[in-house]
C-alpha cells in the first residue's frame, strides 16, 4: 500500500461517534467524521491549488471526494480524489489516481487518439460531401471501439472479492451501455483503492469545489450524492452482498 495517499486527521477523534456502517453514497446526510474529513481535505486543496496556478473560484470548479477508512491497526485516515482529472494536466500525488492504468495501457489509447485526430483533419480538409460522410462514420466507429476498449480496462473489485470491468457491471445490472467517463468519478476510485488495500470504508462524501457549473447546478463547498447514471451501477456492484452500507432513503439535495 502506498502511504502517500493516506491523510492523517488533524482533529482529535477520541470524542467522535464513529459510524458502524458506510453511509449510503446516494444520500447526502453526513456523519460527523465525514464532515471533519471533508473540511480538512478542503483545507488541503485550498493550499495545494496555489501551486497549481489554477483558481477554482474564478474558473470552472470540480467535484472532489473523501473516504474515511480504518486500517488494520484500527487507525483512522481519509483518502481524497477528484472526479475525472484535475484541469490543465495538473498532477497531485496525494490524490487517488484513476482505476485505469495509463502507464500500462497508453499504447492503444495514444494509437486510437492519433487515428481519431487524423480523421478529424481529413474531414476539415475534404471538399467532397460523400467523403466527409464516409470519414465521419469511420471516426464514429473508431471512437466507439476505443471507448469499448477503455471500459474493458476499467476493472473494479467488490467487497465480496469479485472482479468485473465496467461493461460487465453495466450489462449485468440492466443499465445497458455505460456513459462516457464512467469509472472516473470520485466515489468508485476511492472505494477501489480501499478494497485493494484492505482498508475498511467508514464514511464517504463528495463536494463541489470552485465556481458554479453551468446553470448554477453546483454550489461551492456543497455536498452532493454520488451520480446515478455513471456511479450507481458501479457502487451497487462494489457494495453488493454485504451489510456494509446503510440503504436508507436516498436524497439528491445538496447540503452546505
Amino acid at each position: 500500500m502506498n502511504n502517500q495517499f493516506l491523510f492523517k486527521f488533524k482533529t482529535d477523534l477520541s470524542c467522535i461517534d464513529i459510524p458502524l456502517k458506510l453511509n449510503n453514497p446516494f444520500y447526502t446526510k453526513l456523519s460527523e467524521i465525514a464532515e471533519i474529513a471533508a473540511k480538512e481535505f478542503q483545507e488541503f486543496i485550498s493550499l495545494e491549488s496555489k501551486k497549481w496556478d489554477y483558481d477554482f473560484s474564478l474558473q470552472r470548479g470540480k467535484m472532489f471526494g473523501v473516504l474515511v477508512v480504518r486500517g488494520k491497526d484500527n487507525t483512522y485516515f481519509f483518502l481524497g480524489t477528484v472526479s475525472g482529472k484535475l484541469p490543465k494536466g495538473i498532477i497531485c500525488e496525494k490524490l487517488i489516481p484513476s482505476v485505469f492504468c495509463e502507464s500500462t495501457d497508453n499504447f492503444f489509447i495514444n494509437k486510437g487518439m492519433v487515428r481519431l485526430s487524423e480523421l478529424g483533419n481529413k474531414i476539415k480538409q475534404s471538399n467532397s460531401r460523400s467523403e466527409i460522410i464516409f470519414l465521419k462514420e469511420e471516426r464514429k466507429q473508431k471512437s466507439v471501439s476505443l471507448q469499448t476498449k477503455l471500459f474493458e480496462n476499467y476493472r473494479f473489485e467488490n467487497l465480496s472479492g469479485k472482479q468485473k470491468n465496467i461493461l460487465e457491471i453495466f450489462d449485468e445490472s440492466g443499465h445497458g451501455k455505460p456513459p462516457a467517463a464512467s469509472g472516473e468519478c470520485a466515489a468508485p476510485k476511492l472505494l477501489q483503492y480501499a478494497i485493494e488495500n484492505q482498508l475498511k470504508p467508514i464514511a464517504l462524501t463528495e463536494f463541489w469545489w470552485g465556481s458554479s457549473a453551468e446553470n448554477k447546478e453546483k454550489e461551492n463547498r456543497a455536498y452532493y450524492p454520488a451520480c446515478k447514471n455513471r456511479c450507481r451501477p458501479i457502487l451497487e456492484y462494489m457494495l453488493e452482498d454485504t451489510e456494509l452500507y446503510n440503504k436508507k432513503e436516498e436524497g439528491t439535495k445538496a447540503q452546505q
